[in-house]
């Protein structure tokens, strides 16, 4: 008969990493709390890079969430009704894995086996096996991800800078678009992240400027760039800096020392607040798609797209280009 695998409880994770502290062997671990040295090994590995990392609360924790997402799998799995529904409007309807949970609880209100949350969904298609199913459900998703992301966690690591002015202290004259020199920027990313091109949009013009960032992307190399791009431009074109609170800005201060331009960071997780920017950088991605490297992209290759969105006119400049807005936005600015 074979045996019935038991699961590691809170006293055992306790026990793991009290012995990890004393720096005990694994199998010692092992033998104190009557598992394999299999058992512990796994655990321990799973859950961390070093063996002082190990943490008892978290592991139980992902142990748990883990166990919760294999329940909903079964339960798509098991009840050919609902993944039949879910699975019909998602591929023919192109609803949102939000809607057809909420749509299940208006079709069936009496009826709780038709219930189903939009995350375990969202689970259910990202662990499906590759194939030609998961390309076409997962085209049904509207940002063709493939990953689910969590985005708390992604803002708790991105949160690194410190003393920093934030967004709501701009001046109010930045809210009009009346003055200029009030800028956004950000940076687009390519294959993997491993290699970038920044960007400014001035708040009036709309008018876009790209940083070279062929060497790197890094704190100092963004750093650099900002302040290589301000010493050009007009003295009365440099008021402000808005940018989203990533680490390649860690050293804001050092760029305001040098140039005068404070930096205001945004909330996290609030990209409208560089909506300027947003809408610019979406163009750009014409002209430089998501995955590609890009420093395939030459100086006078990213000069020649700066170039071409500056002379491409806007309905938000009333069809103006947004070269020809700051050119009279400067003539008429003291």
């Amino acid at each position: 008969m074979q045996k019935q695998y038991i699961r590691l409880t809170d006293e055992d994770r306790e026990e793991i990493s009290r012995g990890l502290a004393a720096r005990w062997t694994f199998s010692h671990i092992a033998h104190n709390i009557n598992r394999p040295v299999s058992t512990v090994s796994r655990e321990v590995w799973n859950n961390c890079k070093y063996r002082r990392c190990y943490r008892a609360g978290q592991a139980h924790k992902k142990a748990r969430d883990v166990r919760h997402r294999q329940k909903q799998l079964k339960k798509m799995e098991s009840d050919e009704f609902l993944k039949d529904w879910v699975l019909k409007h998602l591929l023919d309807d192109k609803w949102s894995p939000e809607e057809i949970a909420r749509r299940l609880k208006k079709d069936y209100p009496t009826d709780m086996t038709m219930r189903i949350s939009h995350e375990s969904i969202y689970t259910y298609l990202y662990c499906l096996p590759k194939g030609n199913l998961k390309k076409e459900l997962l085209k049904c998703l509207r940002q063709e991800r493939k990953f689910r992301h969590n985005r708390k966690a992604a803002h708790a690591k991105r949160s690194t800078i410190t003393d920093f002015l934030s967004i709501s202290e701009r001046p109010e004259e930045v809210k009009d678009r009346i003055v200029p020199g009030h800028w956004e920027g950000d940076l687009i990313m390519g294959k993997s992240n491993r290699t970038a091109i920044g960007t400014l949009v001035e708040r009036s013009s709309r008018y876009l400027v790209l940083l070279n960032l062929s060497e790197g992307h890094g704190c100092n190399d963004v750093r650099d760039a900002l302040i290589r791009e301000a010493g050009r431009l007009p003295a009365n074109l440099t008021r402000s800096l808005a940018w989203d609170q990533g680490i390649e800005m860690r050293h804001h201060f050092e760029f305001t020392r040098s140039t005068r331009i404070p930096v205001y960071f945004c909330d996290p997780a609030s990209p409208w607040q560089r909506g300027s920017n947003e809408n610019t950088n979406g163009l750009l991605r014409q002209y430089f798609p998501k995955g590609t490297d890009l420093r395939l992209h030459s100086v006078a290759r990213r000069a020649q797209v700066a170039a071409e969105i500056n002379s491409r006119p806007r309905k938000s400049l009333d069809w103006d280009t947004p070269a020809e807005r700051l050119a009279m936005l400067v003539a008429s600015s003291p």
